[in-house]
């Protein structure tokens, strides 16, 4: 016996969706005039054939589906494998490795060390950023492996064994002798949960063995991508605070002592592994001169702070991007949320705040490209600018990534839209190689300490003397408090630290915009971060800036 069922309709009609913008996918990430602008101006005009190859493949469907399956199937650790024995594994998904894949093979990770064309480092500088819009995690491992190669190269014996493969295109995770590899990634271990920062207060030793080797034992708090291949770790030497290379593995292929401890379980970042290695009788090379550890890394931290800039402008642009094409496909009160008077102002805003980051991140990558090449004015800028930018950048991309997701409101507060991933991801360039107090106490430093960096900051303002009168009054202004920091006691100068990091980062801005970016974006700068009418929160751009330019400097394509 049968019975007859009622036919559904094949649509309800409480379903039928209108109103909704299409998802972002099918676009170039670097048709950006302001990225293009600035890659061309920084002297890597050569890559924009590649940029927008990588910018098309970031903008697919395909690549944002490895993102969002990257961060929902979180790295795992395999502490045993089935018999008992110690192997210290971190599983990850294959959508992670897929993007570390396309990263290393661009040339994102350690390749620019061996590209002798002019540009090569400002040309992966925009490679990331245009890599990292999709999902930001693997950036990390890629930042370190580039990082590493400076700090590298104060050993030779070490930096001619590992330099060709950690500056090679070819990605080849898994644990094996490294010098079997085609391609090497790195890692670093500092901080220790006792002191954080202040690596001076480390207690992991190194013992030197008679075949020439160190034998380190200790416990580090924070070291990322622990399936990477080498990582730098400083530790307690004899002659005091040093700095050595520790493989994974073994040249003969035996595993090195790398205890796992635990995976982080962090606010963001959630694709890249974080971890606690025990060290305990772990073999490493000393690199650079017993005592000297902090020096020898810092060139790691200068390359990894960059990339912090980087990452924070990439963030601040992937969440203008996804808040611009909203607006223009979504309607309220039957006009266009993009043709209301306050939206346009907000988006308008959240243009020109990435415009001024992305700009000054390229500037440091131009910067750090020079240097590399001996210029020493540029070498000098770098000293300040790179902490002043860092400090500033990073801040910002938190708040600008906030107002983006308030543009799409309820849909932006759910995970599908990726608004959620990237509110989570903002705060970490802010902490990583150094929180925002470090870089205002290491700007004191400068300040203190090095008076030709100084002097090739002041330069860099001053290129744009007399164009701007805020301007002017803003870098008169930023003098006096550099001025008054000189002559004032230590406890009253890092009180008022933050304040004057600030003033530094925004007179870089508007020099940078006043001489490089259309006269209607450097004037609204102006008015917005450096004049007497200046509000606090997005969409607060005083009467008489040129909205209609602003918007015309988002991301090509996303407004049609």
């Amino acid at each position: 016996m049968t019975h007859d069922l009622p036919r559904s309709e094949p649509l309800a009609r409480t379903h039928e969706v209108t109103n909704q913008p299409s998802p972002l996918v099918g676009h170039d990430v670097a048709a950006d005039p302001v990225l293009l602008e600035g890659l061309h101006r920084e002297g890597a005009g050569w890559y924009e054939e590649d940029l927008h190859r990588v910018g098309r493949l970031a903008g697919s469907e395909q690549v944002q589906h490895w993102a969002d399956q990257a961060n929902r199937n979180e790295p795992e650790l395999r502490t045993h494998d089935r018999y008992g024995h110690r192997i210290d594994e971190v599983e990850f998904h294959p959508a992670y490795h897929q993007l570390m894949d396309v990263a290393v093979r661009e040339g994102l990770a350690g390749a620019p060390w061996a590209d002798t064309r002019p540009g090569a480092h400002v040309a992966r500088a925009a490679g990331f950023m245009v890599w990292s819009t999709p999902e930001s995690g693997h950036g990390c491992p890629v930042s370190m492996t580039y990082a590493v190669v400076p700090a590298l190269r104060t050993q030779p014996e070490l930096v001619a064994q590992y330099e060709p493969l950690l500056t090679s295109r070819v990605y080849e995770p898994g644990l094996s002798a490294p010098l079997g590899k085609r391609g090497l990634l790195a890692g670093m271990g500092m901080t220790e949960k006792q002191g954080g920062t202040d690596v001076r207060a480390n207690t992991t030793t190194a013992v030197e063995s008679a075949d020439g080797s160190w034998r380190l034992r200790g416990h580090k708090w924070f070291t990322s991508a622990p399936m990477n291949d080498l990582f730098l770790v400083l530790a307690q030497a004899p002659g005091g605070l040093s700095c050595f290379l520790v493989p994974r593995v073994l040249p003969d292929g035996s595993r090195n002592t790398f205890r796992i401890q635990r995976l982080k379980d962090k606010l963001g970042n959630r694709s890249n592994a974080s971890s606690e290695p025990e060290f305990d009788d772990t073999v490493a090379w000393l690199v650079g001169p017993q005592g000297q550890g902090v020096r020898t890394i810092i060139g790691m931290v200068a390359a990894t702070r960059l990339d912090c800039v980087l990452g924070s402008a990439s963030g601040i642009r992937a969440a203008l991007a996804q808040a611009d094409h909203h607006v223009c496909h979504r309607a309220v009160f039957g006009v266009t949320l993009i043709d209301q008077p306050l939206m346009r102002n907000v988006v308008a805003d959240l243009a020109l705040e990435s415009e001024a980051a992305t700009t000054l991140a390229l500037r440091l990558a131009g910067a750090t490209d020079r240097a590399q090449r001996g210029d020493a004015q540029e070498r000098a800028f770098l000293r300040l600018a790179t902490a002043v930018g860092k400090y500033w950048v990073c801040k910002r991309q938190p708040a600008a990534v906030a107002e983006a997701l308030e543009c799409l409101g309820g849909n932006g507060y759910d995970e599908a839209s990726g608004l959620p991933r990237l509110y989570r991801d903002a705060p970490l360039n802010g902490i990583w190689e150094g929180s925002g107090n470090v870089q205002a106490l290491d700007v004191l430093r400068v300040l203190a300490r090095e008076p030709e960096a100084v002097h090739a900051f002041a330069a860099e303002i001053e290129a744009a003397k007399g164009v701007d009168a805020r301007l002017d009054a803003a870098w008169e202004q930023a003098r006096a408090q550099l001025t008054a920091a000189a002559a004032a006691a230590p406890g009253e100068v890092q009180r008022g630290a933050r304040r004057l990091v600030e003033s530094l980062a925004l007179v870089l801005q508007g020099s940078l915009l006043v001489r490089h970016a259309p006269h209607d974006v450097a004037d609204a700068f102006c008015a917005s971060r450096l004049g007497a009418d200046r509000g606090l929160a997005f969409g607060t751009l005083p009467d008489g800036v040129a909205l209609e330019k602003l918007l015309a400097r988002t991301p090509a394509g996303l407004r049609d």
